[in-house]
């Protein structure tokens, strides 16, 4: 097939569509190339950037600024402030989408399997769900969780966080592939804890995401909040912004 390339649009002539593809860009994490057609044949165009987040200075302390008044729930009942977690010690914190979200229970899973790296640095798993505190216990009871795990009953740290939240982010093509892709490897979701009233009055629409922080309160050094459900980054991503 031959090619021929132009500064604004590259046409390929026989027309063949293939599916799209998401391509890497170093430092930008993906860029979603489309095609349309038209009379000249099929030209290509890049769509916007995907950029993961990764925080530093200002905006890493305005999210510390955010979070300062945020309290979330050990196991035990006990409310700490959030900062806490990595006031002395440097954390990556995880947030869920619910405490019996499937593909939460995946995440929980693929970072614990990179919690001997974790802890050879120094660095701290933790799981923060919004919901309470027994669904919370459930979870570790199910999952087997070896990391710290958190309740946030309020809401308070993804309202604060400004976490993506909706049906439009929810249920996507590439979140329901990534629903197919752990049934098959064997997670489930627990249906009983995603119908309790806390998480049924608020739709269950919640996304999360995952950042690196401390130690100290407003060191904020990387934080990734999903677009959609399932959004999980590259663990290697999270491992260079906590273990580097």
């Amino acid at each position: 097939m031959a090619v021929s390339l132009s500064s604004s649009t590259s046409t390929i002539t026989p027309i063949t569509l293939q599916p799209t593809k998401l391509k890497p860009i170093h430092g930008l994490g993906t860029v979603n190339f489309g095609y349309s057609v038209n009379s000249h044949g099929v030209s290509l165009r890049r769509r916007s950037a995907v950029v993961v987040s990764a925080v530093t200075g200002a905006s890493g302390t305005e999210t510390a600024d955010l979070l300062e008044t945020v309290k979330v729930s050990d196991l035990r009942g006990n409310e700490i402030p959030i900062s806490d977690l990595w006031k002395d010690r440097k954390a990556v914190v995880a947030f869920a989408r619910h405490f019996g979200c499937v593909l939460c229970r995946k995440r929980a899973a693929y970072l614990a399997e990179k919690k001997d790296v974790m802890d050879a640095s120094g660095v701290t798993l933790v799981l923060i769900g919004p919901g309470s505190i027994d669904q919370a216990k459930t979870f570790v009871e199910q999952t087997k969780f070896e990391g710290e795990v958190y309740a946030d009953p309020n809401h308070a740290s993804y309202e604060a966080i400004k976490f993506a939240s909706g049906v439009s982010v929810t249920f996507t093509p590439k979140a329901a592939m990534k629903i197919i892709e752990s049934y098959m490897e064997g997670y489930r979701q627990d249906w009983k804890l995603s119908f309790m009233k806390d998480t049924v009055e608020r739709g269950g629409w919640q996304q999360g995401g995952i950042l690196v922080a401390g130690p100290g309160k407003n060191n904020i050094s990387y934080i990734r909040k999903d677009k959609e459900a399932g959004d999980d980054p590259p663990v290697e991503e999270i491992l260079k912004a906590c273990c580097a």
